[in-house]
Parts: C-alpha cells; sequence; structure tokens
C-alpha cells in the first residue's frame, strides 16, 4: 500500500508539472508558426487544465480500465463545483460575468442532462461518444464565433494572464512540448497502475477510486487557477474556469471511455453520481439566477456548495463498505 500510495502522489507531481509544461511548449510552439491567438486560446489554453483528465482518462480506457475514466470524468465536475468553488468562494465571494449567466450556463446544463442521456441505459458505447464529440466541435465553433470580435491583442493578453507563457525559441518549445507529452504519458500511466492496485487492496471498485481520489487529484489544477484568479480580483474568470472545464469535461474527457472501450455500467452512476453533479450543476445556476444585483456566490453559499460534496463523499464512503 505504501509503494502505491507514494507512487500515486508522485504520479499527480509530475502530471501537474508535464501539464503546465505542455501548454508553455504547446503555445511557444504555435506562436512561432504563427498560428493565430484565436486557435491558440481556444486548444491549447483551453486543453491547458483538462489534460491531467484527458490524459488520465484516455490511459485508462487503452488498459480496459472503463470505470476508472467515466469516474474520472463525472468526479471531476462534482469536486470543480464543491470543492473549488465552494473553497474559492469561501476565501473570495465570486461575482458572475453577465455573459456566463446568460450563455454559457444554460449550455452547462444542456451538456450535463446530456450526460445523464448516455448514462440511462446502463451502457456507454460508441455513439455516446461520437454525441458527445460532435457536442464538443459545436461548443468550440461557438466560442470561436464568440471570439471573432476581440482583437488579437486582447486574446493575447488573456493568454498572457492565464499562464504567463514565455517565449521560446523553435528548437527549446519543441523540445518543451515532446518532453512534457512524454511526462504526461508516463505520470497518467503511474496514476492508473496505483489507483487501480490501491482499489484491489481496498477492496473498492474502480468507479469510486475514480469518482474520489483520482478526481480531487486532477481537479487541483483548477484549484489553483481560479483560487489565484479570485485572489487577483478576476472573480468572473474564476468561475468562467470551472463552467468551462465542466463542459469540457463532459463533452471530451466523458467521451473517450465511450470511444476508446465502450462499457457497461452500474444504475448507481447515474442515480448517485449524476444526481450529485445535477445537484451541484443546478445550485450553481440557481445562485447564479437569484441572487438579486450582484448574482455572486457568497461566503455561506460557498460553504453550502462545500457541504454538498462533503455529504456526498460521505454517502460514497458509506455504500461502498
Amino acid at each position: 500500500m505504501i509503494l502505491y500510495s507514494a507512487a500515486l502522489l508522485v504520479g499527480f507531481l509530475v502530471l501537474f508539472k508535464s501539464a503546465d509544461q505542455f501548454v508553455i511548449g504547446a503555445v511557444a510552439t504555435a506562436r512561432n508558426f504563427n498560428i493565430s491567438p484565436l486557435v491558440i486560446g481556444l486548444t491549447i489554453v483551453a486543453l491547458g487544465t483538462s489534460a491531467p483528465e484527458i490524459f488520465v482518462a484516455a490511459t485508462s480506457s487503452l488498459q480496459g480500465q472503463s470505470q476508472l475514466a467515466v469516474g474520472n470524468a463525472i468526479g471531476s465536475n462534482i469536486a470543480n463545483i464543491g470543492i473549488v468553488l465552494g473553497i474559492t468562494a469561501i476565501c473570495v465571494p465570486l461575482k458572475f460575468h453577465a455573459d456566463i449567466l446568460r450563455q454559457d450556463m444554460p449550455i452547462l446544463l444542456f451538456v450535463t442532462l446530456c450526460a445523464g442521456a448516455t448514462l440511462v441505459d446502463g451502457y456507454l458505447g460508441l455513439w455516446d461518444g461520437l454525441l458527445l464529440f460532435a457536442g464538443l466541435c459545436v461548443f468550440l465553433f461557438r466560442v470561436g464565433i464568440e471570439q471573432r470580435n476581440a482583437s488579437s491583442l486582447e486574446l493575447v493578453a488573456e493568454i498572457e494572464e492565464l499562464g504567463d507563457i514565455p517565449g521560446l525559441s523553435k528548437t527549446r518549445a519543441t523540445l518543451t512540448f515532446v518532453a512534457a507529452l512524454i511526462f504526461l504519458l508516463l505520470s497518467s500511466e503511474m496514476l492508473v497502475w496505483s489507483a487501480v492496485n490501491i482499489a484491489e487492496l481496498l477492496g473498492i471498485s474502480q468507479l469510486v477510486i475514480g469518482l474520489t481520489v483520482i478526481a480531487i487529484g486532477t481537479s487541483l489544477p483548477e484549484l489553483v487557477v481560479s483560487m489565484t484568479s479570485a485572489l487577483r480580483g478576476h472573480t468572473d474568470m474564476a468561475i468562467g474556469n470551472i463552467v468551462g472545464s465542466n463542459i469540457f469535461n463532459i463533452l471530451a474527457v466523458l467521451s473517450i471511455p465511450c470511444v476508446i472501450a465502450p462499457t457497461a455500467v452500474g444504475p448507481e452512476l447515474l442515480w448517485r453520481d449524476f444526481s450529485a453533479m445535477l445537484i451541484l450543476t443546478c445550485l450553481l445556476i440557481g445562485f447564479a439566477a437569484f441572487s438579486a444585483g450582484k448574482k455572486a456566490i457568497t461566503r455561506l453559499r460557498g460553504a453550502g456548495l462545500l457541504s454538498v460534496w462533503i455529504g456526498y463523499m460521505a454517502y460514497l464512503y458509506l455504500s461502498s463498505h
């Protein structure tokens, strides 16, 4: 157990560091090849905080551990709202940008319901994955249309603010990108290997490990980005980061096991885990829609989101023993 726990910790640390370097290398490489800031913003930077979930989902699916991948996708969304927004709001009350409430929240609710629709028949198959992936393409196209009116300087400033990404020579940028990609793959392998063995030793399912340990771990980048943005006064960016990440987790991360390794899922994934994700999503939308004037997640509401997540974790623990 000590060996597997140590491997899990090392895997997370390497995963986070390599994900950060992956974005730096990818953005620097894109700039060196004169790729537009719009494309960079829509693809590379958007993938940044979701890179851990994507690589873990792909690795576990390729190894036939689809339950781990599914648990990671849904558990990360639960953790993003319950832990990330909950803790961030407790520290700094979060104000909603009008565009997030009007445009992004309905999309988040819609794709969340789509995730539920794929789980109703108890099977995540190829067509479910293709449907979710098609939704991702539509979502990225929609974001691209919205950002066409933004100037290149504004997009570059946004990218710099998110990552303080330095300029690198072509050789250094390429080496950084390739090395980070290799370490992302290796650390994902280590995470999946240690998580599967820990689940076997504890006698719990891979789904539960994915919903808890892996989901919380891969949500840490979102916590860092949201806390940093909120403390700098960019509270709308903190919320936007989570809303965008959750949409991406459903459309991109959940589609990976569907396409690579279709799998049957138990009814508890729908009534227990999806329900928790839906409840937290609806609470977030409710806080946005019914907060007169400021449209903020107050410290009390942040504590409420965190309490719902703690209650879900407690129920998950009791139901798995």
